[in-house]
């Protein structure tokens, strides 16, 4: 069956100038243009516009899902199934979500007793599926399986005060690292003020602090585009800041 730019549009739920959007960028090529001019879709062309909609679900962004579907190596089956996988995931997390909203107002109307933690579950469970979702391979690779479960562990056991803690230090070391990065000195006083507060926010997280550690995430922090672009988007050279100041902290040498 083929569908007119109209015709899929309706058929998704999108709207014809996403589709066109999509042609204009490459992610999703009508099968052929018709006498009249028209964009004409077939069933592969239903089929991928099926897989990016997936992947936006996701959180995907469109040059990733480019990259992606269009490469040679893509199965179309295999990534069906990664998205159930995915898809599961998120069900879940969104049940325990539900479950802790169903409490909490189970609790304001006074049905019943909630403890501090319970309140914070979903929440917590949450930061773990997004830090899976982005760098879960990542530092599995880096660290063993092991370390990161513990990790995780004990993010998940987290009282309110300890994640109140946590926060307001991930606060303090955004801010102090900026005021550092301005002195342009890695040994300062305020980078290694820094650094310090690096090492307090990441033991709220592992599960065993080590000077090594902590320097080879300094240095991932440099190596990995990601962490890169977070640390850098407000003043560019603050991860390779960070990493020195805590190479210099740490006492490890590049």
């Amino acid at each position: 069956m083929e569908y007119t730019v109209q015709k899929l549009a309706n058929l998704a739920g999108v709207s014809t100038r996403t589709l066109r959007y999509y042609d204009e960028i490459g992610i999703l090529k009508p099968a052929r243009i018709n006498s009249s001019g028209y964009r004409i879709y077939g069933q592969e062309e239903v089929d991928r516009l099926q897989q990016i909609l997936f992947y936006r679900e996701l959180g995907v962004d469109l040059h990733r899902i480019k990259l992606i579907v269009t490469a040679p190596s893509f199965d179309g089956a295999a990534a069906l199934k990664e998205h159930r996988e995915k898809l599961l995931e998120k069900k879940e997390q969104l049940e325990l979500l539900i479950s802790n909203v169903e409490k909490t107002i189970a609790l304001t109307e006074g049905r019943m007793k909630m403890s501090n933690k319970e309140k914070f579950e979903g929440f917590k469970k949450k930061m773990i599926e997004d830090n899976e979702k982005k760098y879960g391979k990542e530092i599995r690779e880096k660290y063993g399986k092991d370390t990161v479960e513990k990790s995780n562990a004990k993010l998940q056991n987290m009282t309110e005060a300890q994640y109140k803690e946590v926060t307001k230090l991930a606060e303090q070391v955004t801010e102090t690292l900026a005021e550092a990065f301005k002195t342009g000195d890695p040994a300062g006083e305020l980078a290694q003020k820094a650094a310090d507060l690096h090492k307090q926010w990441l033991c709220y997280y592992w599960h065993e602090y080590s000077k090594e550690s902590h320097a080879g995430l300094g240095q991932m922090y440099v190596d990995d585009e990601r962490f890169t672009a977070y640390y850098d988007k407000e003043q560019p050279g603050t991860a390779a800041f960070l990493r020195d100041a805590i190479y210099i902290y740490t006492g490890m040498k590049q």
